[in-house]
């Protein structure tokens, strides 16, 4: 990602949450500080990664024995401080945030944690953002992140919580965020610390706003991005402000449009940020400025380096920190009262309460959630119910806390905010190939859902390809049960997929494979991990014609189909194209029968499977498919198979084999040249492919073992993974390929 887009995307990026009634702070009671001594104001600049910085600037303040008695922050530093003021030690606040990185703040789940039915959704590569179309017309997401993935850590962050009025932390805390629909400051003083975060770093268009008390409130340094006058009103006498802002873009930086709005958001931040540092008083109050010029904001791997960074500008300003050092007996006090215990664990929970649901029915939420009423609290199976929610594709924001009633009772309340741009959506997606010998390929996908059309959970979906395979489908999925346990599934579908017949390597004729289907289901979903379906189809299939001499109806006839399906799917790999760790299999077996309308009885199983390893940057997987007759009953020509391409033989072309069964084993090799960011990285990939077709229409490949090897590059990209690839088969086939998509 260029550094542009990647400081455009973070700026303030480190935040992201919910809030509850927050508000500008007002007439705040902060304890004195005992009579000898000034009270002291810790303020933390937002800056993205900067932000790891003021975790050095933290520790050289301890060494000092300097005392902190209120801390106000904006965005990366609404994260520090808020752990540190709820009473978190230094040094697990260290140990927390090594779980952030570039790659999960940039998704909010993963894909693992997604439905079966949102994991077909990614497969076919869609571009761009979900759009919605809804009463008033189409509609987008109102960020490219939710920021679910970054909630988890901020929770971890303020787990020691005890109260929901900010002054009654252990060290009194502001978060500072943005209303913008008026541009206004506010300062939250009270509600959950972790959604305050949250809405003092929802960077505009990056991550989604925040909804508290009628106001949209977004990222903190487009009004305050070092607030000294917060800090102020707070009762402070000295200051210590620690500055990790982005400096402005330099005029030959400034390339794109990108870039260009970047530089706006810069100007915005730098404005506000010079109207502090003039309100401080370079006698008495403590500004610290580190270096941070070679740490990208958005480059959340570099938290550590930024922490160092700050460690040296902290010590540098040592001089002017030890005017407020305490001796040992009185910082020991100080800090006997600062730390907060950790929070109990195996708390029961008396209550669980839903907030927020309107079209989804609550009792299909609690259906899906691990958690319930009367068990032992569990942060980390809550956080899995959180993920799983948010992974059905129905929400724009879930998140939960755990509130003490007024009996003293524990209660965990799920908030959902329900995708705004609902409850239709619409996708796009590209697909491109060239062998550079003839064949280039291009698809265009266009995917539709309307959701939740009754109480159980109805959802239509309509599916739409052209280019190298034409297809059409709509499907009708209806649960059964409210908790979604049981669904049943109408579908039709109708496709055109090429079949080429060679001969000796070389083309001589191209036909069209046309098939139009219409079937019912009756499944069970397997938790996120798999489907198990089992139905009844009809329809037909015949071959038409494209390039050729030989009319169509030579080979093959128009035929009936009919016949008895059984499907069951498993995927809990963690990425469909890079795939590093996890299984997937898609097993089905077709019996076609002439008592329900087929021409001939057979029966027919389909296997695919691929399993992945990794190790640092190297990744191994391993994939497998088969297709073959079961029983003696022979296969009819519509059930041919055409094979070959990339990954899939890679030194024959596209569906140059064509046989009756087949029966393929592939081992990649994948290098990571990249880390991942916003994208998935750079990989260069080496493959060892080893296949059989029984009954090809070549005779030459009537009956050997066909070895084949590649050796490419990819490139996750917006619109897909990019592939640049050559293969080389046995019997001298070779092939060179350029594809955009799923290969």
């Amino acid at each position: 990602m260029r550094p542009p887009l990647r400081r455009l995307l973070a700026g303030c990026l480190l935040g992201l949450i919910g809030l509850h009634g927050a508000g500008v702070a007002a007439q705040p009671q902060i304890p004195a500080a005992p009579a000898e001594r000034p009270r002291i104001a810790l303020v933390l600049s937002g800056g993205g990664a900067r932000g790891g910085a003021h975790l050095g600037v933290l520790k050289v303040l301890e060494e000092l024995r300097v005392p902190v008695d209120m801390i106000v922050g904006t965005s990366a530093g609404a994260i520090v401080g808020a752990a540190y003021a709820s009473g978190m030690p230094l040094s697990e606040i260290e140990r927390e945030m090594q779980s952030v990185n570039t790659a999960n703040l940039f998704h909010d789940v993963e894909r693992r944690d997604l439905s079966v039915a949102r994991k077909t959704d990614a497969e076919a590569s869609y571009a761009g953002p979900e759009i919605g179309i809804g009463p008033a017309g189409l509609a987008l997401p109102k960020g490219a992140v939710a920021g679910v993935a970054l909630e988890a850590v901020l929770r971890r962050l303020t787990a020691r919580q005890g109260s929901s009025n900010f002054d009654e932390l252990p060290m009194p805390f502001r978060a500072v965020a943005t209303d913008v629909s008026s541009g206004d400051m506010v300062v939250i003083d009270h509600g959950n610390l972790a959604q305050a975060i949250r809405a003092s770093m929802a960077i505009p268009a990056v991550i989604s706003p925040v909804e508290s008390a009628g106001r949209l409130l977004v990222d903190g340094g487009i009004s305050r991005n070092l607030p000294v006058d917060v800090a102020r009103a707070m009762g402070a006498d000295i200051i210590i402000a620690v500055n990790i802002g982005t400096p402005l873009l330099e005029r030959d930086e400034i390339k794109s449009v990108l870039s260009m709005s970047e530089q706006m958001m810069r100007l915005l931040i730098a404005s506000n940020v010079r109207a502090s540092l003039a309100q401080l008083d370079p006698q008495r109050d403590v500004l610290i400025t580190p270096d941070l010029a070679t740490i990208n904001a958005a480059n959340f791997d570099l938290l550590k380096e930024a922490e160092a960074r700050g460690l040296a500008a902290g010590r540098a300003a040592v001089q002017q920190l030890q005017r407020y050092a305490l001796p040992a007996n009185q910082y020991a006090a100080y800090l006997a009262g600062r730390h907060q215990p950790p929070p109990s664990q195996g708390v029961l929970l008396s209550a669980l309460k839903i907030e927020g649901a309107r079209r989804v029915p609550e009792a299909s939420l609690r259906g899906m959630m691990e958690t319930q009423q009367g068990q032992l609290f569990d942060a980390a199976t809550a956080e899995r119910d959180m993920r799983r929610l948010f992974g059905r594709g129905d929400f724009e924001h879930v998140s939960y806390t755990l509130d003490t009633l007024a009996d003293g009772r524990r209660q965990m309340t799920t908030t959902v905010s329900e995708k705004s741009w609902g409850p239709q959506y619409l996708r796009l997606g590209l697909g491109v190939s060239t062998d550079f010998s003839g064949d280039s390929f291009f698809s265009l996908r266009a995917s539709h859902r309307w959701t939740w059309l009754n109480t159980l959970g109805g959802e239509w979906r309509n599916d739409v390809e052209i280019g190298h395979t034409d297809r059409l489908s709509t499907e009708w999925l209806q649960p059964l049960t409210p908790a979604q346990r049981l669904f049943a599934s109408a579908h039709l579908s109708a496709e055109r997929t090429p079949l080429d017949i060679y001969l000796e390597g070389k083309r001589l004729a191209r036909y069209r494979n046309e098939s139009v289907t219409a079937g019912l289901d009756l499944g069970v979903p397997l938790a996120e991990w798999g489907e198990a379906r089992i139905g009844v189809t009809r329809g037909h299939a015949q071959l038409l014609s494209d390039t050729s001499f030989v009319p169509p109806s030579l080979l093959f006839a128009r035929a009936r189909t009919g016949g008895l399906n059984a499907r069951l799917r498993i995927d809990t790999l963690d990425n469909k194209h890079f795939p590093r760790d996890g299984v997937e299999a898609d097993l089905q077996v077709y019996s076609a029968r002439t008592a329900l309308g087929a021409d001939t009885n057979y029966s027919k199983m389909t296997l695919t499977a691929l399993t992945a390893f990794a190790h640092g940057a190297h990744s191994l997987q391993g994939a497998a498919e088969i297709q073959r007759r079961i029983g003696t009953d022979k296969l009819p020509d519509q059930e041919l198979i055409p094979f070959g391409g990339f990954l899939r033989l890679s030194g024959y072309r596209t569906g140059q084999l064509v046989g009756d069964s087949l029966h393929f084993g592939r081992l990649v090799y994948n290098y990571r040249v990249t880390g991942p960011g916003w994208l998935d990285g750079v990989y260069l990939g080496l493959s060892a492919e080893l296949g059989r077709m029984g009954n090809t229409i070549d005779a030459q490949d009537r009956e050997a073992t066909v070895r084949s090897n590649a050796a490419y590059i990819a490139i996750d990209t917006p619109l897909g993974p990019l592939y640049f690839g050559a293969g080389r088969a046995s019997r001298h086939q070779s092939a060179v390929y350029l594809l955009l998509g799923k290969p």
